[in-house]
Parts: C-alpha cells; structure tokens; sequence
C-alpha cells in the first residue's frame, strides 16, 4: 500500500488532521455542512445530548445526537476552496489510517447534507421555500483538478455551455448528480428541485456590478432561461457543485438543501430570512433521523 507523505496528510501533534483538528472519533458518518461558523450551534441546538465541540479557523464542529441518531454538523466557509479542504478532510478522517498513513481497505461512506441559504433565479420559487438541488453546476473549475470525467453530466453541460456562448477564457462548467438515496429522504412537496448553480465567488461571478466590468452582462438572464429534458437552474450560491463532485469521487453521498431567502427575479427578500432557515434545519434533521 502506499504510504502518504507528511507533507500531504498534515497531522496535527495531538493526531488531529490539520484544518479541521478533527480525529477520527470525534465525527459522525452522518454530517451537515453549513457555511458559516456561527450557523453550527444553531443546529447542534436540536441535538438531544453533544459529544464534541471543536473549532479551528472558520471550521467549527460539533457532533452529537438527534432522535437517536449520531450527527455531526461542520462549517465549511465560503465557496469551492474551502469545500475542496473540508470534504478531503473528513473523507481522510474515516477512510486513511493515521498510523501507517495508507488508505484503510475497507471504504466508509458519509452521508453529506449541505444546508444554506440562497438566492432563487427563478419567479414561480417564491422567499421562504426549499430547493433541494438534484444537480450541481460548477462554475469554479475546482472538480478539473481531479480525473473527474466519469462523474460529469457531460450532455447537459454541453447544453449550458452551448446555450450561455461560454467564455473559452473560463474554466469548462462541470455538471454532478446529487445522491438519489439522500435524496429520496429529503424530497417532499415541500421542496423545488432542479440545477443549484455554484460560482466562485459572490459579485462578477454572479453577475453582481459594483466598479468592476463582469464579462458576461446576459449571463444571468441567459442562467434564468436555461432548461434541459424540464430541469431548469432553480438558484445560486456558492458550494453545492464542490460538495457533490468531491463526494461523488471519494464514494460519499451528498445533497444540498437551500432556504431561499431572496427571489433575484422579481427582487423580493424575505422578512424573516431566520425563521426560514431554522425551518431548513428542522425540515432536514427530520427527515434524516427518519
């Protein structure tokens, strides 16, 4: 087998893995990723008893559980970087041994469920609804790093790339399926579903002006109308695609649940944009303990 350098898997003197300072005992197999640190406590506050609670950085973690059930919630920060350190992380904590430094023989899966906030892109997904995104559309290229090709959607990002007239100046936008088991658990008719757009950052890339000139002035509209085979790209932040094609490659499942809060449409903000999310959460940890 081969052995890992230190210079790869960084660990920490007190065997915790670098980033995250986690140890293999201190997580879950079931996990919810949100993005900010302080959302962590907000839903570790549904837990019926807590095991641990570390924090390092913007990664807080704490794991106990809920009905029953053993959760760890984990924030990742913002955007497609921070996904690429938190899932490898977590993936290293349960799937290598830290001793001899050598992928363990037997593979465990986590079951990844992002919950955060978003904007719709569409009018008819009003403020305070849930998206559930059956697909991740990266714009961020983080997925091209890896020998990914197997895990892509190819025919709808062909379809996107065709109807958007693509930058070739920009990284190739790459399309992965959520978990039909997660999400078999988390669909109701509660949720909209469709394509949850992921760019890399939050002005330019989402077509937000303040002095800068974006590229592409239509790219929204052009996101908006897009549809293929009755998908449609129903929102966009800044995580999901990262979240399901790491997963996907490492053998994990991963879904993404999104309150949305704003409807970039018709330019509605919710009024009560915390009640909206403590309904996520519950609506989640829910259907997950089930």
């Amino acid at each position: 087998m081969r052995r890992i350098a230190e210079s790869e898997l960084i660990i920490n003197p007190n065997g915790s893995i670098y980033h995250l300072n986690l140890r293999p005992e201190d997580i879950a197999t079931d996990i919810i990723l949100v993005g900010d640190q302080h959302r962590v406590p907000i839903v570790a506050e549904h837990f019926d008893s807590i095991e641990e609670d570390i924090q390092k950085r913007e990664f807080r973690t704490i794991t106990g559980t809920y009905r029953g059930k053993r959760f760890s919630v984990v924030s990742t920060g913002i955007g497609p970087d921070n996904i690429d350190i938190v899932i490898n992380e977590l993936d290293a904590l349960v799937n290598i041994d830290f001793e001899t430094r050598t992928v363990k023989d037997k593979i465990t899966s986590l079951n990844f469920v992002r919950i955060g906030t978003s904007g719709s892109l569409q009018a008819d997904i009003p403020v305070d609804s849930f998206v559930l995104g059956r697909y991740g559309l990266g714009m961020d290229g983080m997925i091209h790093s890896y020998d990914a090709e197997h895990i892509l959607e190819k025919d709808i990002e062909d379809a996107f790339i065709a109807h958007t007239n693509w930058s070739p100046r920009k990284a190739r936008p790459y399309i992965v399926k959520n978990s039909d088991k997660l999400e078999a658990k988390l669909s109701s008719d509660q949720t909209f579903e469709g394509i949850t757009g992921t760019a890399g950052g939050f002005y330019g890339p989402q077509g937000r002006i303040l002095r800068l000139a974006i590229q592409d002035n239509d790219l929204n509209r052009k996101m908006d109308c897009f549809e293929y085979e009755g998908t449609r790209i129903t929102n966009l932040e800044m995580e999901t695609s990262a979240i399901y094609g790491l997963a996907k490659l490492l053998g994990h499942n991963a879904c993404s649940m999104n309150a949305i809060i704003a409807n970039r449409a018709n330019g509605t903000f919710s009024k009560n944009p915390y009640k909206t999310v403590e309904d996520v959460i519950k609506y989640t940890l829910d259907r997950l303990a089930e």
